[in-house]
């Protein structure tokens, strides 16, 4: 008859309540209630295409949401957001409140506040122009070379924007080429500065900058100071006496 071994049966027991009170201690780890402040987007959903969002007050939502950390994981700003619906939206200014029960969360989140409390928005009417666009080069080629043609293509580009903004530009101006010390041609990709405001490029054509450099042409002799051939042999010296 096998004989038990004295206290493996306590041993089972032991590591048996270490599981046991593991598992609850992780079950009530998980439930307990914490607190965080997340910053989530704003939102704006029907805007017309007749108008823009000139100026607004905020661009995003400073919401205290509280949860289990299970449910709290789920919590960022890429996952949650505030919807604002501008439809019908005229220019001027509006004002719309900011509404916990808008705010999208994941499920056993709760908000427990939001800042600011309003959003406030001035709609404009959209404006379009067609400008020309100025190259920006600084800098000089190596000794030799001197700077040559240089080709934008586009040459012109439509933008678009808060009307007041687009209409006071006539030309929009390349980021900054430098050129110094080149001695080929050079060809790039460049962005376009738009000078601040509620603007921006129609389409997504990309820029292109071509620059020609050409070395220093030979100076060319003035008249009257061409010099003729010397005879072989040399100089002819003659003394007299």
């Amino acid at each position: 008859m096998a004989r038990r071994r004295k206290g493996s049966g306590n041993l089972r027991y032991g590591v048996l309540s270490v599981v046991i009170a593991l598992v609850l201690w992780g079950m009530a780890h998980g439930a307990s209630k914490i607190e965080k402040n997340v910053d989530i987007p704003v939102v704006f959903h029907g805007l017309p295409d007749d108008v823009v969002i000139k100026e607004q007050n905020t661009t995003e939502i400073n919401v205290r949401v509280q949860g289990s950390r299970a449910a709290m994981r789920n919590v960022s700003p890429t996952t949650m957001e505030y919807p604002v619906s501008v439809e019908g939206a005229k220019p001027g200014p509006a004002i719309y409140d900011v509404e916990a029960s808008n705010i999208e969360k994941p499920q056993g989140v709760r908000i427990v506040s939001r800042s600011p409390a309003r959003i406030e928005v001035k709609f404009e009417v959209r404006g379009r122009k067609n400008v020309r666009i100025r190259t920006d080069i600084e800098g000089e080629p190596a000794e030799g070379f001197v700077l040559g043609d240089v080709v934008v293509e586009p040459e012109r580009v439509w933008l678009s924007g808060a009307r007041s903004d687009v209409l006071r530009l006539n030309e929009v101006v390349t980021e900054t080429i430098d050129i110094t010390g080149i001695r080929k041609p050079l060809e790039k990709e460049v962005r376009l500065s738009l000078g601040g405001g509620v603007v921006w490029v129609e389409g997504s054509q990309p820029v292109r900058v071509k620059i020609q450099v050409d070395p220093v042409p030979a100076p060319e002799p003035e008249p009257g100071t061409e010099t003729a051939p010397q005879a072989e042999g040399g100089t002819d010296e003659r003394t007299t006496g």
